[in-house]
């Protein structure tokens, strides 16, 4: 009789510790593709505050908005999504730890 060893996928899991904001690369995103602010507002229709505080990293990017930045930039707007939600669950561990006091 063959014995199989119980692996755990856990014990190999990749845990960065440290996670860009998605404003980095919505930044990068149209610095690439020569978009300006005003472009991007214009282009999502999303008022240029919103834009701003955004790419400032003061208001998450919105499913939403996701979708208007793949309309727009051609980048999924999954990717979009998984790169907020991995940035608010890393800063939400952090706060747990008390990374940031």
């Amino acid at each position: 009789m063959i014995e199989y060893k119980r692996v755990s996928l856990r014990k190999n899991q990749y845990k960065p510790d440290y996670v860009s904001p998605p404003r980095e690369t919505l930044s990068e995103t149209m610095k690439a593709l020569e978009i300006s602010m005003v472009q991007l507002a214009a282009r999502t229709g999303f008022a240029k505050k919103m834009i701003n505080e955004t790419i400032k990293g003061k208001a998450p990017i919105t499913p939403k908005m996701a979708i208007e930045l793949e309309r727009v930039t051609g980048v999924p707007a999954s990717f979009w999504n998984n790169r907020e939600r991995n940035y608010r669950e890393f800063i939400a561990k952090q706060d747990e730890l008390g990374w940031w006091s």
